[in-house]
């Protein structure tokens, strides 16, 4: 029986909706804060796509040099990287915390939708504190199963000042 049959209203589905896209994101934002990087790579498809471009409104990562454009394998490669106990650039170790609000559904169809949120997050590490923010984009599937992300781009605000080796993923 479908839900409008049931009594929901297609306003009420598509709020049930966007709160299972809101605790994704949240969920994800606590795999990266717990550094439990390889349960975060398994929230990406084996087609995804990393991208932080390096220039405000760059529409196109093959057009400069960006701050992070990974595909799946080299997601695997940084998240073996991050796992390793001589990773130096993680001596001693980031302690993070991120902050996801403002979601919305920007595009939905049946089985993919985009997703816009606004982000925060904190770094500490060697008594220093960093804060980033902006601008985060998930292309989120469902393949069967439960959803996947297919595409993550980052804007952050500062995008084009320089930035001091960036370890952590957003």
């Amino acid at each position: 029986m479908s839900a409008v049959l049931a009594g929901e209203t297609p306003a009420a589905i598509a709020a049930t909706e966007h709160g299972v896209y809101e605790a994704f994101l949240i969920h994800e934002a606590r795999l990266l804060d717990d550094a439990r990087f390889d349960e975060w790579l398994g929230l990406f498809t084996p087609d995804a796509q990393y991208w932080v471009p390096s220039e405000p409104g760059q529409q196109d990562p093959h057009d400069t040099v960006s701050l992070i454009y990974d595909d799946r394998r080299l997601l695997e490669t940084r998240v073996r990287r991050l796992a390793s106990p001589r990773i130096y650039s993680q001596e001693p170790r980031s302690r993070t915390t991120r902050i996801v609000s403002n979601v919305t559904v920007e595009e939905e169809a049946k089985d993919t939708a985009l997703i816009r949120s606004k982000f925060m997050m904190i770094e500490f590490r060697r008594n220093e504190q960093r804060l980033f923010g902006g601008t985060a984009f998930h292309r989120l599937v469902r393949q069967g199963g439960p959803l996947r992300i297919r595409f993550k781009r980052v804007d952050l605000v500062n995008c084009d000042a320089p930035l001091d080796g960036i370890v952590v993923p957003f």
